[in-house]
C-alpha cells in the first residue's frame, strides 16, 4: 500500500512539473500596418520579386523566469524549473513565402542579434539565399530587452526598436533577459500554431531555432536549460559561440571579466532533438570555444571553418545587395577586402573569404534534412590547435589554418584568410584579417596562370561538394566568384 502512495506521489510530482513546464499560450496582433524597423532589412524589391512577403506581430503574454540550484553545469545537463512571472509585449518579424505551394514546411526561428543594442538578424544575412531559393519562412524574435530599448549610459549610432520607432512600438514591453528564453519559447508556439496567423495559414511542420554570436551564447543556455521543458523546436542552429554560456539570469559578465568568453559549457549529451554548430576561427580561439569542445554524437554535430572571420566582408557589406541574380562583378567588387567598415578603420583587410557564407547554406540544409529525415550532417574534423598557452592554431607552410572544414578558399589560396590578429576599435577584432600573396608566390603556386589556379579550385570546390560541406546549387556561383576575384588583392605576403 506504502508503495503504492509513494507511486501516485510521484505521478502527481512528474505531472505537476510537466504542467509547470508547459509553454504559456502567448497572445498575437497582427499583421500589424505599415513598415517594421530593423537595422538591416532585407531589400523588398527582393523578397517580393521571390515571391515572399514581409509581415509584423506583436507578442504578448506572460513570461517565466527559470531557475536551477548552483551554476550551469559544464555538461550541460542542467535542472531548471520555471521560477516567477512577468507580462511582457515583443514583436516578430516574419519573412515567408507567399505562395503556399512554395512553402518547404520548415521555418527557421532567429533569436535577434542586440549586440548593437538594436535588432539585427546576422544569420538571414548569411543565410537568405538559400532560404529563398528552398522555401523557407523565416520568424525573427525580439527576445532581448537591449534590441528593443538599449542599454542606459550606451548611445550607439544605430537606434533600438522603440526609439526608433515610438509611435509603432511603444506598446512594447520587456521584463529583462532572464524571461528572454521563455520568450523565446512562447513565439515557436505561436508560430506553430496556424490560429495565429503568424505564417498566414502555412502549416509549420519543423521549427529550426538559430542563433548568431551573442544571440549563441543564449542559445546554448536555451538548449540545456529550457528545452527540455519547453519542447518548442525541432532543432538548433547555434553558430559562432564562444566557450561560455549565458546565465540563466540573462546577465553577461562585464567584457573586462576573463570569465566574459572563457567557458567549458558544452551541449548536453541527451538532447532529444539535432544540434548543429558552426564556428569561425574568431570563435574558436578569440571567444575560446576549443575550451567547450565535445565529440560529434547521435544528436550533435561541430563544423569549424577555417580561413573565417566571426564577421567578414559578406556579412557586413555583401548580404545588403546579394540576391539571386545578382551579377558575379558585384558581388565579388562587394567580397574585396577593405580596412574601413561601419565607420572603423582596421588595422589590415578584414576577412573577405567567403565560404562561411556558402557553409551555412550547407549547415541549414542538413540540419533541415537530419530533423526531416533523420539523416545526421558530415562529420568535420577539428581545427588544428598549436601546441601553445595560450592556444592558438596550427598552420600550414602558407600561413593557413590546419583541420577543420576544407573549401578551395584555403586549399587553393591566393591570400592569407584568417579570423585573428585584427586591431581596430569596437567589434573590429571581430572581423578577421586578410593579407594577400604577393605576385611572385600567385607565380610559384600557379605557374599555368589563372587557367591552372581554376582547374585546381574547381576540383577542390567538387571535393568540398562531394563531403557535403557545400551544394551543389551553390556550385556555379562559387567558382564564377573565384575567377572574378583572382587574383583577390594585389600586395605583399
Amino acid at each position: 500500500m506504502r508503495s503504492t502512495i509513494s507511486l501516485l506521489v510521484a505521478v502527481v510530482l512528474c505531472l505537476s512539473t510537466i504542467a509547470r513546464a508547459a509553454i504559456p499560450e502567448p497572445g498575437v496582433e497582427g499583421p500589424i500596418p505599415g513598415n517594421a524597423y530593423m537595422t538591416a532589412p532585407a531589400p523588398e524589391a527582393d523578397l517580393k520579386a521571390h515571391r515572399y512577403t514581409e509581415e509584423e506581430f506583436f507578442l504578448s503574454g506572460t513570461a517565466r523566469r527559470f531557475t536551477l540550484d548552483g551554476a550551469l553545469p559544464e555538461d550541460g545537463r542542467a535542472r531548471a524549473r520555471p521560477s516567477d512571472t512577468a507580462p511582457y509585449r515583443t514583436r516578430l518579424l516574419v519573412r515567408r513565402p507567399a505562395n503556399p505551394e512554395d512553402f518547404n514546411g520548415t521555418v527557421v526561428v532567429e533569436w535577434l542579434n542586440v549586440s548593437a543594442l538594436s535588432d539585427g538578424a546576422p544569420d538571414f544575412g548569411y543565410l537568405h539565399r538559400h532560404l529563398l531559393r528552398e522555401g523557407y519562412a523565416w520568424v525573427g524574435v525580439s527576445a532581448q530587452k537591449a534590441g528593443l530599448y538599449g542599454m542606459p549610459g550606451r548611445d550607439t549610432p544605430i537606434k533600438p526598436v522603440a526609439v526608433a520607432d515610438p509611435e509603432r512600438y511603444g506598446t512594447l514591453e520587456h521584463p529583462g533577459d532572464a524571461y528572454a528564453f521563455d520568450i523565446f519559447a512562447q513565439a515557436g508556439r505561436a508560430i506553430r500554431n496556424p490560429d495565429t496567423g503568424v505564417l498566414g495559414g502555412l502549416p509549420a511542420q519543423r521549427l529550426l531555432a538559430n542563433g548568431e554570436s551573442q544571440s549563441a551564447f543564449f542559445m546554448v543556455t536555451y538548449v540545456n536549460a529550457v528545452a527540455p521543458l519547453a519542447k518548442a523546436y525541432d532543432g538548433f542552429l547555434i553558430h559562432a559561440r564562444g566557450g561560455n554560456a549565458i546565465p540563466l539570469s540573462g546577465i553577461r559578465p562585464e567584457r573586462s571579466n576573463p570569465d566574459y568568453y572563457n567557458g567549458a559549457y558544452r551541449i548536453r549529451e541527451d538532447s532529444t532533438v539535432p544540434v548543429l554548430t558552426v564556428q569561425s576561427e574568431t570563435d574558436v580561439i578569440t571567444l575560446a570555444s576549443h575550451q567547450a569542445r565535445q565529440p560529434d554524437s547521435d544528436r550533435f554535430r561541430l563544423w569549424e571553418i577555417p580561413g573565417a572571420a566571426h564577421a567578414d566582408t559578406y556579412l557586413l557589406k555583401a548580404t545588403a545587395s546579394d540576391a539571386p541574380g545578382t551579377p558575379v562583378a558585384t558581388l565579388a567588387a562587394q567580397l574585396a577586402a577593405t580596412d574601413q567598415i561601419m565607420g572603423t578603420k582596421t588595422e589590415l583587410p578584414i576577412n573577405a573569404g567567403p565560404q562561411q557564407h556558402y557553409i551555412m547554406h550547407a549547415a541549414l540544409h542538413h540540419l533541415n534534412r537530419w530533423v526531416r529525415d533523420g539523416q545526421a550532417p558530415p562529420e568535420a574534423p577539428r581545427l588544428w590547435l598549436a601546441d601553445t598557452a595560450p592556444a592558438t592554431l596550427a598552420k600550414d607552410q602558407h600561413g593557413l589554418a590546419r583541420g577543420g572544414i576544407r573549401t578551395p578558399w584555403v586549399d587553393v589560396p591566393t591570400a592569407i584568410l584568417s579570423g585573428l590578429d585584427q586591431r581596430g576599435a569596437g567589434f573590429a577584432f571581430l572581423f578577421g584579417t586578410t593579407r594577400p600573396f604577393s605576385p611572385e608566390k600567385l607565380a610559384s603556386l600557379y605557374p599555368g596562370g589563372k587557367d591552372d589556379y581554376m582547374a585546381r579550385f574547381t576540383e577542390a570546390t567538387d571535393a568540398a561538394i562531394k563531403a557535403g560541406f557545400l551544394l551543389e546549387a551553390d556550385r556555379e556561383e562559387i567558382i564564377a566568384l573565384a575567377d572574378a576575384m583572382f587574383p583577390a588583392i594585389d600586395g605583399a605576403d
